[in-house]
C-alpha cells in the first residue's frame, strides 16, 4: 500500500489530478507497470524503475516523441515523466485484426520513408535495460557493426553468454558486413525494439507504438526483428509494406544479419540459448 501511495503521490504531482484506483500490469523486464484511474476519468499508465540508469525514462520519451513527430504512426502519448518514471496515456488493449494489421504494415513504410538525419541518434539510449550507444556514423554498414553488433557481442562473451565459436562467427559477419549488407539506402525513422510486446493494438484496433529504441537505421532491421520474435498476421504486415515501399531484393536473405543485434542483446541480458541462435544466425549469412 505504501509503494502504490508513493507512485500515487508522484503521478499526481505530474498529472495534476488525483489518483482513484490502482491496479498492477503484467509484463516488462525492466520496468513495473501499474495502471492508474484518475479522478478526472483518465486512465494513464506508470512505469518505474528504482535507480534507473540517469537518463531511462527521458531517452523513452524522447524517442516516443520522435516517433510521433512524423504524424504517419500512432504513438503512446507521454503524459510526464521524470528521473524514475514515466507516465503514459492508458491504452485499452485488444486483438488485431487483418485490416489493422495491413494498417500497421502502411504506416510502418511511411514511418521509416519520413528518415532520420543520420544513422544514429544525438544521445545515447537503451535497449531492454542495456545502454545503446547511438553516436552517428557515415554508413549503415559502420553503424551497424561498431555501435549494435560488437558492444554486445563483448557484453555477452564478457558474461560467458556465447561460445568462442559463436564470437567468432559473429566476428566474420562484421569483417563482411559491407558485402551482406545489400543496396544502400538513407536512415530510416526506426522504432528500435520493434516486436510485438512493443505494439498495442487499441480500441479501436489501431496499432500503437510502445517502449522504442528510436534512432536512425536501416528499415529492415525493424521488420527483421518483427519476424524473429512473432507478430499476428505478420504476413499482413509485410504485404501491406512493400505495397507502400517495396524492399530492396534479397531482404528476407538479408534478415539474420539485423537479427544479430536483438539476438546478442538477448544473450547479454537473459543468456540461455540466444548466444546459440546468434551463432546460427551468422552461419545462414555465410
Amino acid at each position: 500500500m505504501a509503494r502504490m501511495r508513493t507512485l500515487a503521490d508522484r503521478a499526481e504531482h505530474l498529472l495534476g489530478a488525483a489518483v482513484v484506483s490502482t491496479t498492477p500490469v503484467a509484463g516488462g523486464d525492466a520496468c513495473t507497470a501499474t495502471r492508474l484511474r484518475l479522478s478526472d476519468g483518465r486512465s494513464a499508465l506508470i512505469k518505474t524503475r528504482p535507480h534507473a540508469p540517469e537518463g531511462f525514462f527521458e531517452a523513452e520519451a524522447r524517442g516516443l516523441r520522435w516517433l510521433a513527430e512524423p504524424g504517419v504512426a500512432e504513438v503512446a502519448d507521454v503524459l510526464g515523466v521524470q528521473a524514475d518514471c514515466i507516465v503514459l496515456a492508458w491504452i485499452e488493449p485488444t486483438r488485431p485484426s487483418p485490416e489493422a494489421a495491413a494498417t500497421l504494415g502502411r504506416t510502418l513504410a511511411q514511418l521509416h520513408a519520413s528518415g532520420a538525419p543520420d544513422f544514429g541518434a544525438d544521445e545515447d539510449g537503451f535497449i531492454g535495460t542495456l545502454p545503446m550507444p547511438n553516436k552517428p556514423a557515415d554508413t549503415w554498414p559502420e553503424f551497424f557493426a561498431v555501435r549494435r553488433i560488437l558492444p554486445y557481442l563483448k557484453l555477452a562473451a564478457d558474461r560467458g553468454h556465447i561460445e568462442e565459436d559463436g564470437v567468432s562467427a559473429v566476428e566474420g559477419i562484421v569483417r563482411r558486413i559491407v558485402d551482406l549488407a545489400g543496396p544502400s539506402e538513407p536512415p530510416a525513422r526506426l522504432h528500435g525494439d520493434l516486436w510485438s510486446g512493443n505494439i498495442v493494438w487499441n480500441a479501436e484496433r489501431h496499432a500503437v507504438l510502445v517502449d522504442p529504441a528510436a534512432h536512425g537505421g536501416h528499415r529492415e532491421t525493424d521488420l527483421a526483428m518483427l519476424a524473429l520474435f512473432g507478430l499476428p498476421q505478420l504476413a499482413r504486415v509485410q504485404a501491406a509494406y512493400v505495397e507502400v515501399t517495396p524492399l530492396a531484393d534479397g531482404w528476407e536473405e538479408r534478415q539474420p544479419l539485423h537479427q544479430l543485434f536483438p539476438l546478442l542483446v538477448h544473450a547479454a541480458m537473459f543468456g540461455g540459448r540466444y548466444g546459440q541462435l546468434a551463432a546460427e544466425a551468422a552461419a545462414k549469412l555465410r
